[in-house]
């Protein structure tokens, strides 16, 4: 149903735009959306390297390039279904049943010329003896006519090949006289080959290549024609001129498309959902070179599948284009870059752990269905601290069961990747693996003092990070950590630690502190922290108010009250969400002081607190009282400060 190859002309053109796409390295696979509701056919076109996609649902082609990129959309071709190129590929032929015609696209600017009325609803076109070929025909009525291109009249002839359920598939190898037709309407899967070489269609012979078929395609040369149907579940061979059995390609279930390179390779496509959707075949070979399995992007339990006959080489072979569909009936242009080459995966054993210094033996082994000669060299990359880029080192060579192996003496500690990579050639694609091994460091010192002390509210504290031997690295971090989740670790000072391996910050301290000394290692010195914890002590003052007077005795200062007058005891204190002070009140009997009951009492959100003591002071005459205020880490409702007590406040009562 599609070109397979160029003529000499045209290969000439071919030929130099390979040796200029040659010189760009092979992009990945790519995938991208087209705008179709169903495939009848595609071609591609090396010459200016477009593809053209036929949507008998919407009647239309779908003209994308190389990168499936929509470039043109050609709309008003009900039906459109067969595609193929003339043998310069300056043309595209298209058949389009429900116009009872074929178009003409010129394929230079992807314009329709003036179609060829043909009649008859035809559905695929193939060029052979120097004719355009087309099958045609509604259910029950199939039959092949032809377009004589030499003339200018283009004069039509239909009637030259009868007996078919509908119009057939159709394909020959360009500038071959053999024309190739299958049944497409009925499960008989009916194969006959003609000689066209007069321009009527002599019968050669005729086989049954399976049920239910869904492609065909005449190989480059010739001598062979490739079926695919949904069984046998596999892509028989057949000899054009008897059509008996010449071979088969193992495939898979449901086969549903075939395509033929210029070199032979062949691309057998099947309809699964569990299992590869294309084979890629040597001629002649027994197993694949390379499978596809594409992913899936719908919502069913299956990955996507091949459209019917929706496979299609460039010229070049350089690339394999591929439509597929997903169980939400959206369809995606898969562009499949060095199809034919081999698969290479290298894996890399190396061992879990290792010695700085001393040499250690990574093995490993490459793989592809198409094995590496013996010798074959194979790049190995070290990827350490030393040499974060990637250093390369000696060749390796693998042996003749795929295996490889080499010694390495790493210089740095760490993480050590070894990557062993082949650059890929002709058969094979590019490949590589790597492996990675924790190789041992020193063990660095590192310390920060102040750790444990106490300080006063708001003290200006210098902390000293010490850093002893290390290889090249000499900076340190210092991190402060204050208590309390409103207020995050914050890095305060990074540098080089001076000629005694030291490195210092002041911190001011309004809560407890975590400071840390981070060291991040080095090429033969691991990482390493250090933590000091100082504690700081919440700024507290108390008053005492409502005295008639205060004087220094009993070698206090004491408040004096009537005893009418109720004391109050004001508290200031470092204010935190939540906090209490803990209020202490304590009585002066024969030499000794007895406490109360403590109570806590919340602090405003300005850090105050006021207790006014009341009761029957006239019982209190000449007692001697005291009381204060305390920050209780735990009990106050935080644990930020560390614990601090206020000073005592004196007083007594008088008549």
């Amino acid at each position: 149903m599609r070109m397979r190859t160029l003529t000499a002309a045209t290969t000439l053109a071919v030929l130099f735009s390979s040796a200029a796409l040659a010189a760009t390295p092979a992009s990945a696979d790519t995938a991208t959306a087209l705008p179709v509701r169903q495939v009848g056919d595609v071609v591609v076109d090396g010459l200016h390297q477009q593809v053209f996609v036929s949507d008998p649902s919407n009647g239309k082609i779908v003209v994308t390039d190389y990168s499936g990129k929509v470039l043109k959309q050609l709309t008003s071709l009900p039906g459109v279904t067969g595609l193929e190129l003339s043998p310069d590929s300056g043309t595209l032929y298209a058949a389009v049943k429900g116009a009872d015609q074929i178009a003409v696209v010129d394929t230079a600017t992807d314009t329709p010329g003036a179609p060829y009325a043909v009649g008859g609803q035809p559905v695929s076109v193939a060029v052979a003896g120097g004719r355009l070929w087309f099958g045609y025909g509604a259910s029950g009525s199939g039959d092949i006519g032809s377009v004589d291109l030499a003339s200018e009249q283009h004069e039509v002839t239909l009637g030259q090949g009868s007996g078919w359920y509908a119009g057939p598939f159709l394909d020959a190898a360009p500038g071959s006289d053999t024309l190739v037709a299958g049944e497409s309407g009925d499960s008989s899967g009916t194969v006959v080959s003609y000689d066209v070489s007069t321009g009527t269609p002599a019968r050669l012979a005729s086989t049954s290549a399976g049920d239910g078929l869904r492609d065909l395609a005449v190989t480059p040369d010739g001598k062979d024609v490739i079926t695919a149907s949904g069984s046998p579940y596999h892509h028989p061979v057949f000899k054009t001129a008897d059509l008996t059995p010449d071979g088969v390609y193992a495939s898979d279930t449901y086969p549903n498309a075939v395509a033929v390179a210029p070199d032979g390779t062949v691309a057998a496509g099947v309809d699964g959902w569990y299992n590869p959707d294309v084979f890629l075949y040597k001629p002649g070979a027994k197993s694949a070179v390379r499978t596809y399995d594409f992913p899936n992007t719908g919502n069913s339990s299956g990955s996507d599948e091949l459209a019917d006959s929706a496979l299609a080489w460039a010229p070049d072979a350089s690339r394999l284009f591929a439509v597929s569909y997903n169980s939400l009936g959206a369809y995606t242009l898969r562009v499949l870059n060095a199809p034919a080459k081999a698969v290479t995966t290298v894996t890399v054993s190396a061992p879990a752990t290792a010695t700085r210094a001393k040499q250690l033996t990574v093995k490993g082994k490459v793989g592809a269905t198409v094995a590496l000669p013996a010798g074959t060299a194979l790049s190995v990359t070290r990827t350490d601290l030393e040499s974060p880029k990637g250093k390369a080192l000696k060749a390796v060579t693998v042996k003749a069961d795929g295996t490889f192996s080499f010694t390495d003496t790493p210089p740095a500690g760490g993480k050590v990747k070894y990557t062993v990579a082949y650059a890929g050639d002709a058969q094979h694609t590019a490949g590589s693996g790597s492996g990675t091994v924790d190789v041992s460091r020193a063990k660095p010192s590192v310390s920060i003092n102040n750790n444990g002390k106490t300080y006063a509210y708001g003290k200006s504290v210098k902390f000293t990070a010490h850093l002893g031997s290390t290889y090249k690295n000499r900076s340190v971090e210092i991190w402060a950590d204050p208590y309390g989740g409103d207020r995050p670790n914050k890095l305060v000072k990074s540098g080089k630690v001076d000629a005694h391996g030291n490195l210092s910050v002041w911190l001011n301290l309004y809560r407890d502190t975590k400071v840390t000394a981070k060291f991040s290692g080095d090429a033969r010195y691991r990482s390493a922290t250090a933590t000091s914890t100082a504690y700081d002590r919440v700024s507290v003052s108390t008053s005492v108010s409502g005295s008639y007077k205060s004087r220094s005795t009993w070698g206090h200062t004491y408040y004096f009250f009537h005893k009418t007058k109720n004391p109050v005891v004001k508290t200031k204190m470092t204010y935190y969400p939540g906090r209490s002070q803990k209020f202490e009140f304590e009585v002066y009997y024969q030499g000794k002081w007895y406490p109360g009951d403590p109570e806590y009492f919340g602090l405003a959100t300005n850090g105050t607190s006021s207790v006014t003591i009341t009761g029957d002071h006239g019982q209190d005459v000449g007692w001697r009282f005291r009381v204060r205020s305390s920050y209780i880490n735990g009990t106050s409702g935080d644990i930020v400060n560390s614990t601090t007590h206020g000073a005592w406040k004196y007083f007594t009562f008088t008549k």
